[in-house]
């Protein structure tokens, strides 16, 4: 696959991430061709979409992340191993994707006809979505930090869709980062709407450039946090 891609490094602090951008329109003929490389499980997974265009995008998601996972790591795709970390919230064995030792952390999202994919040397997130209807994205910022849902009440009614995308992409990327996923409420971090995202201390977060009507973020562990963060 050729997808856009994208490093990210934070200068002094050794944290590098590395994103994919995929069209999944572009790939979904030769994910096709790929289906020998997932495994059970993830075949059962993509046979059970009973709408196309959502078996094309797990489809892609998912044999593009065994291709990119082989590459850094040597093997074949099929041969790539994927487990569960713990919870951090509960323990138990469904927390975030991962491979056994976490020798490379990574990350995938999709939605519509995108899918991203992130990898970086400690605990990554990403996410995309696209622009919402103005109805939802109103209805779901209630769920929001009350500074984030301020600065969405004071946006003109048709920049808010693109506000709420933006700060929804930015939270659930660390939030995925983390681990917790949205077992931990959305009101409880703020990560800002508008300009450079607010990371929690510790993280990095960063808005990814994607086609219009999507917004993207990934947000990655740093190494060695600044000062100022803790």
């Amino acid at each position: 696959m050729a997808p856009h891609s994208r490093s990210a490094e934070d200068a002094g602090l050794g944290a590098t991430v590395d994103v994919r951008v995929l069209r999944v329109s572009a790939h979904a003929d030769e994910a096709a061709r790929d289906l020998p490389f997932l495994s059970e499980e993830e075949k059962a997974r993509a046979a059970a979409f009973r709408l196309r265009a959502d078996r094309d995008r797990y489809r892609v998601a998912h044999t593009a992340l065994r291709r990119e996972l082989a590459a850094r790591l040597g093997g074949t795709p099929s041969a790539v191993t994927l487990v569960r970390a713990g919870c951090p919230l509960c323990g138990g064995p469904h927390g975030r994707p991962s491979l056994p030792g976490d020798p490379l952390h990574f990350s995938l999202s999709h939605a519509g006809d995108l899918v991203l994919l992130a990898f970086a040397s400690t605990p990554v997130g990403v996410d995309v979505e696209e622009h919402p209807e103005l109805r939802l994205a109103t209805e779901v910022a209630g769920a929001l930090h009350t500074r984030e849902q301020a600065e969405l009440a004071a946006l003109a009614e048709p920049r808010r869709p693109a506000a709420f995308a933006r700060c929804w992409t930015r939270k659930e990327a660390y939030l995925k980062g983390t681990g917790t996923g949205l077992g931990e409420d959305p009101s409880v971090t703020y990560v800002g709407t508008a300009g450079a995202p607010v990371p929690p201390p510790g993280w990095r977060i960063s808005d990814i450039e994607v086609p219009a009507g999507y917004a993207a973020a990934s947000a990655h562990k740093i190494d060695h946090p600044d000062p100022q963060d803790g």
